[in-house]
């Protein structure tokens, strides 16, 4: 029983480790050629950065860094 346990431990802490090097859903490091920058900006709570909104030709949001200036 112990071991399964600490199999299940592992396996948690290796996710939790692994989320801060994995983007999140929609998020890109810079915006593509055909997207449409938005005046949305937010602040992520989770990593204390400014993101801006991008939108691509379906409508689709995506979500880059963003540094021109603070979140609304």
């Amino acid at each position: 029983m112990g071991i399964v346990i600490g199999l299940v431990f592992l396996v948690g802490f290796g996710c939790f480790i692994a989320s801060f090097f994995a983007r999140r859903h929609g998020e890109n490091e810079k915006p593509k050629s055909d997207w449409r920058r938005t005046e949305e900006v937010f602040n992520d709570p989770s990593t204390h950065r400014i993101m801006r909104v991008w939108l691509d030709g379906a409508g689709e949001r995506h979500y880059v860094p963003d540094s021109s200036g603070p979140a609304v």
